[in-house]
């Protein structure tokens, strides 16, 4: 301890002198959260996506009798109660990703067909666009800060709340038409089905290949599925 001491304050003797300010010396510890922290939130957050399933179809249900505040409440509930049955059967990635791609398939059938036409959408107000992005920033940070509470799996469960697409959503439901709304919460199970291929791969391959392989595998997954669902959409358009 003495030499350590003494070691400490050498260097900040030495720091002083070479003109820095101020000077920290912290101990030369693992990470806080490792591989393991993060394949487990890739994990949680994998799961999430059967939650966003049931968002979506909730308030894609809600939005042509509804308002957007009452759908809005109504799916953000119906992700919380998805989220809780998750977090208490503590599954694994494999059938999380079984299970994600199946809620996300019957998720796409029970979503209402868009048979009205768009209404001409309104002028956004200047504070429209700096709104949504404070709002959507705010909750990225405070879910951040608030991971080492959480733990690994309630935050990466948590992490997929379908923030930037509900923004989406509920502006379009408002200022176009549930009509619009609707076609917003189809584009995003449709891309959801990249987001679980990027977090299956993630949680998988991260504590065997270190974060870098890792999430190159993810990414080029990902993109590889998106590609496909994007060149299939202009033949799904024509059939219908």
């Amino acid at each position: 301890m003495i030499a350590d001491a003494a070691l400490t304050g050498a260097v900040k003797a030495r720091a002083l002198e070479l003109g820095f300010d101020l000077v920290a010396i912290g101990p030369a510890a693992p990470p806080e959260h490792g591989e393991s922290f993060a394949a487990a939130v890739a994990a949680g957050t994998l799961g999430g996506t059967i939650s966003q399933a049931m968002f979506c179809v909730v308030y894609g249900r809600l939005a042509r009798r509804w308002t957007w505040p009452v759908a809005f409440v109504a799916s953000s509930v119906a992700f919380a109660v998805a989220t809780a049955g998750l977090y208490a059967l503590a599954l694994t990635a494999v059938p999380l990703a079984v299970a994600a791609v199946g809620a996300l398939g019957a998720a796409i059938r029970l979503m209402p067909v868009r048979t009205e036409s768009h209404a001409a959408a309104r002028a956004l107000p200047r504070w429209d666009i700096p709104v949504r992005m404070g709002v959507a920033t705010a909750v990225v940070l405070i879910l951040t800060t608030a991971a080492p509470i959480l733990g690994a799996r309630l935050t990466g469960l948590l992490a997929p709340f379908p923030l930037y697409a509900a923004i989406l959503t509920v502006f379009a439901h408002q200022l176009e038409s549930p009509a619009a709304a609707i076609g917003v919460l189809r584009g995003l199970l449709l891309g959801l089905f990249s987001f679980t291929a990027f977090f299956f791969v993630l949680a998988t391959t991260l504590e065997r290949t270190g974060i870098t392989v890792a999430f190159a595998l993810a990414v080029a997954v990902a993109l590889g599925l998106q590609a496909g669902t994007l060149a299939l959409l202009p033949i799904r358009a024509t059939a219908r």
